[in-house]
């Protein structure tokens, strides 16, 4: 089970309080699980729990405005070790995930990365993948605790190719750098990549440029990968071999192997970069409009709605399961709802909260977070139909009736 294997792996960590040995045990969301995991970097002073999907890493170390201001301007490592790791294996790899979800994968080239959706049988989106092919071995990292279903799933899929997925959260952890510096943060304090990555062209964005992405591209791998020098030595053991890099967006991903995850964050650190809780990386993902499965989405959310027709669903390729469905309403071009960024009036909100025009529900809040520039700001999946003019109430029980406005700019 993913989080039991999580606080078995991090009692091995180089960290002096295992995850999980003080906490009470309770439910996890995590079919079987009964332990969540605890981040190691939860015990450096200063750190503040985080809630919800966050659960067992840190929300803030103590000022996160701070902390984003200088995701912005230079570079801030957040811990995402929370998140599950799949390694898969075989040389069908690759074939065989194209045929079984929404990105064309099939050519995908060695040290690129990538990311693709499973969808219902009627074009729901069930798991989102981010993924790494190091030319031997395909990593997926995906959101906590959905990581025992989509092995599942995997392995319904099979059937007799040349694969064989497995769960390698106990191994591995991922790791995010943010800003402008991340690069070369990162070759600072890991040294010398087997291959250069685009730098970031300012801002908090990183060097893997995603807008108006065509078939090609994706096909080509929308994030470069470059890997740590003990990558490149090529290590026999896949769980004990160095990090591999992924220009990102916001930055960089780094998957490591799990008992270097605080190492690797004090070596970072020691070169100057801050190390940030995972607001300030929901901040400014919820700036830059980039969904979350499971908090940005529900049950009924289809690719169109939330903007994943650009980095993860490739038109052209052949079927797919929910394939029909995506076909259908790109052709029509009338998804029925969208996602929205919101501007708040004093406060951010719960996720699941109504949104309301006039007394009348049109939607729900996803992500909210406090912005160090926008202030509180909130994703929100809302019916084609509302105007961008429209006046918003999202109606919390916590902090009562909170205004909002439709942020016009950069529409999915």
């Amino acid at each position: 089970m993913q989080t039991r294997k999580l606080v078995e792996q991090s009692m091995t960590a180089d960290s002096t309080t295992a995850p999980g040995t003080d906490a009470e045990p309770h439910a996890s969301n995590e079919p079987g699980g009964d332990i969540h995991y605890r981040s190691p970097l939860l015990d450096i002073a200063g750190a503040v729990p985080a809630t919800g999907p966050d659960l067992g890493v840190a929300d803030h170390y103590g000022d996160p405005l701070r902390e984003q201001r200088e995701a912005e301007r230079g570079a801030a490592v957040v811990d995402r070790s929370h998140r599950g790791v799949i390694r898969i294996t075989g040389p069908d790899r690759l074939s065989w995930l194209h045929s079984i979800t929404s990105q064309h994968l099939n050519t995908l080239p060695a040290m690129r990365g990538s990311e693709a959706l499973v969808l219902s049988p009627h074009g729901h989106v069930e798991h989102h993948l981010m993924i790494a092919d190091d030319g031997t071995t395909t990593w997926l990292d995906v959101e906590p605790d959905t990581t025992d279903a989509l092995l599942a799933y995997l392995a319904s899929m099979r059937f007799l190719l040349r694969v064989e997925p497995t769960d390698a959260t106990g191994a591995r952890s991922v790791l995010s750098v943010l800003g402008p510096a991340a690069v070369d943060a990162v070759t600072s304090a890991l040294g010398p990549l087997d291959r250069p990555l685009p730098r970031p062209g300012g801002g908090a964005g990183g060097g893997a440029e995603v807008s108006g992405a065509d078939g090609d591209q994706l096909a080509q791998g929308l994030y470069p990968l470059a890997a740590t020098s003990a990558t490149a030595t090529g290590r026999q053991d896949p769980d004990v071999a160095g990090t591999l890099v992924r220009a990102m967006p916001h930055g960089v991903d780094l998957l490591i192997p799990r008992p270097e995850l605080t190492t690797t964050v004090e070596r970072l650190q020691s070169t100057g970069v801050t190390l940030a809780g995972v607001s300030a990386f929901e901040a400014l993902r919820v700036a830059d409009r980039r969904p979350r499965l499971g908090t940005d989405t529900d049950h009924r959310t289809i690719p169109h709605e939330v903007g994943w027709l650009s980095t993860a669903v490739h038109l052209d390729k052949g079927c797919y399961r929910g394939q029909e469905t995506v076909a259908r309403v790109h052709n029509l071009g009338r998804p029925p709802r969208r996602m929205v960024l919101l501007h708040l009036d004093g406060s951010t909100v719960s996720r699941g909260v109504p949104v309301t025009v006039g007394g009348r529900v049109v939607g729900f809040v996803g992500t909210s977070a406090m912005h160090a520039v926008l202030g509180p700001v909130a994703l929100a999946i809302v019916k084609r139909n509302v105007a961008d003019a429209a006046a918003l109430v999202l109606d919390d029980p916590e902090t009562g009736e909170v205004a909002a406005s439709i942020d016009p700019a950069g529409r999915v």
